[in-house]
C-alpha cells in the first residue's frame, strides 16, 4: 500500500505544480493585456478553471497522500521531514496567495505588473528545489 501511495502523491505533487507555475503565467498576460477586454475575458476563465479544478484538488491530494506518508514513516528523528513540511506550508501559503491575486484580477483590482508576476513565479521553483532535496538527500 506505501509503495501505492507514493506514486499516488508523486502524480499529485506534480499535477500541483503544474498549476503553480503556468498561474501565475497567466497573470502575466492578464497584467500586460489588461486593455485588451476580450482576452481578458478569456484568461479569467482559464485562470478560474486552472484553480479550482486543477490546482485546489491537486494540492488537496498531495496533502492527503503527503500526511499518510508521514505518518507512515514517523515524526520522530527524521529531521529532514520536518523541514520538508515546513516548506510544504509555505507553498500552501504561496498557493493561497494566487488565488487573492486571480481574485483581484476577476474582480478587475489587481494593479501587480507583469515584472511582478514573472519573479513571483519562480517561488515554487525555489520551494520544490527544498523540499525534494529534504526527500531524496535527506541532509539531517
Amino acid at each position: 500500500m506505501y509503495d501505492w501511495v507514493v506514486w499516488f502523491h508523486v502524480l499529485s505533487f506534480i499535477s500541483w505544480f503544474s498549476a503553480l507555475f503556468y498561474l501565475p503565467r497567466l497573470f502575466v498576460y492578464h497584467a500586460e493585456n489588461i486593455e485588451n477586454k476580450g482576452f481578458v475575458e478569456v484568461v479569467k476563465i482559464q485562470e478560474y478553471k486552472l484553480f479550482k479544478y486543477i490546482g485546489v484538488p491537486a494540492m488537496w491530494a498531495t496533502l492527503l497522500s503527503g500526511g499518510y506518508l508521514a505518518y507512515s514513516l514517523g515524526f520522530s528523528g527524521n529531521a529532514w521531514l520536518h523541514a520538508k513540511i515546513l516548506f510544504v506550508v509555505f507553498l500552501v501559503i504561496y498557493f493561497v496567495s494566487l488565488e487573492k491575486f486571480r481574485r483581484d484580477f476577476e474582480a478587475d483590482r489587481c494593479t501587480k505588473s507583469g515584472k511582478f508576476f514573472r519573479m513571483y513565479n519562480e517561488i515554487p521553483t525555489l520551494l520544490m528545489l527544498v523540499i525534494v532535496a529534504m526527500v531524496v538527500i535527506k541532509p539531517f
